[in-house]
């Protein structure tokens, strides 16, 4: 299995130190017994402390409880992967934090942050001459402590290959299930939000200033058009027909797009549309063709343009490397 360390260093946050454990925690193989809830799982993932007794927080840095993680820090080190939750800036990290996660680097490890975390990476060096986002709250502090890194406060979260740094506590989320979408490919990222009853993912370029209206009569939220579009992915469908649907004129449907999700509808509706492509390359024996046809391409040309644009390979190279593994 991948072996994911969460490394948990004092007063961090609370939860930023859940989110790698339910998501990676949840992802399991799609082969399952009849019946069965889940199939084997693909992460092993262990909470990794820099001493007994640490400090979790919460809104604020309130100090909520303590906990002891099951293993020590040098347990991280031949990790595969390694988290670095959110913890409170104003505290230098633990020399002992920064010579784990640089070790791990050296053997190879994929490192990600998630909040404030970034200030973490960025203190071992590993952000040097890198972009990197961290919280909005926090960039100002972040950017004149790390000039060497190139900060990026207007995205939900930064994938270097190797280095992967997130905004805010919720965009953890988005960051996790994105690495999940790489390493096991679509259809288990889709398995996990599912499990963790999370909306489709957001894509790591969208905004982090994102308005979550409350459920009304006033038809703030767009979650019903959402699913419309979702089960209607193979039909050609145009910024007016969505609109229509939405009993709103295109310019305000537009608005409310990017008020909620930090994008528009036409780009939201592709980015499913290609995670379908993704789905169904995997595990069906269908056409690039058929495929686009399905997925409301309308050709496999266009298919492969979006396709390739989003996932930065091409449709039979994305098939061929996830049959390999």
């Amino acid at each position: 299995m991948h072996r994911v360390a969460v490394v948990a260093v004092d007063r961090v946050a609370s939860l930023d130190l859940a989110i790698p454990g339910q998501v990676f925690g949840t992802a399991h193989s799609l082969d399952k017994p009849p019946g069965a809830l889940f199939g084997a799982p693909l992460y092993d993932v262990a909470v990794c402390g820099q001493r007994r007794g640490l400090t979790i927080t919460g809104l604020g840095n309130t100090d909520l409880y303590q906990l002891t993680a099951p293993y020590d820090l040098d347990h991280a080190v031949t990790a595969d992967t390694l988290v670095v939750p959110g913890a409170p800036i104003a505290v230098e990290p633990p020399a002992e934090v920064l010579d784990v996660l640089r070790k791990a680097h050296d053997l190879g490890a994929r490192i990600a942050s998630i909040c404030s975390g970034a200030f973490v990476l960025a203190a071992a060096g590993l952000l040097d001459g890198r972009r990197a986002t961290t919280h909005w709250t926090c960039s100002q502090a972040f950017a004149e402590r790390f000039p060497q890194v190139e900060l990026d406060p207007d995205v939900l979260f930064v994938d270097n290959g190797d280095v992967l740094t997130s905004a805010g506590a919720a965009t953890g989320f988005d960051l996790c299930i994105h690495m999940v979408r790489g390493d096991f490919g679509s259809a288990v990222a889709a398995d996990v939000a599912r499990h963790v009853v999370m909306a489709a993912q957001r894509d790591g370029g969208q905004a982090q200033f994102i308005v979550h209206p409350e459920p009304g009569g006033d038809g703030g939220s767009l979650e019903p058009v959402m699913l419309w579009l979702l089960e209607r992915l193979d039909e050609p469908l145009s910024l007016s027909d969505i609109a229509r649907q939405a009993a709103m004129s295109p310019r305000t449907l537009n608005r409310r797009f990017r008020d909620q999700t930090g994008t528009t509808p036409i780009q939201w509706l592709l980015r499913q549309r290609v995670q379908h492509a993704q789905g169904l390359l995997e595990t069906t024996q269908l056409s690039v063709e058929e495929i686009a046809r399905r997925c409301g391409f309308g050709s496999a040309i266009t298919m492969r343009q979006h396709f390739g644009r989003l996932v930065r390979t091409s449709p039979l190279a994305y098939r061929r490397a996830f049959q390999m593994r």
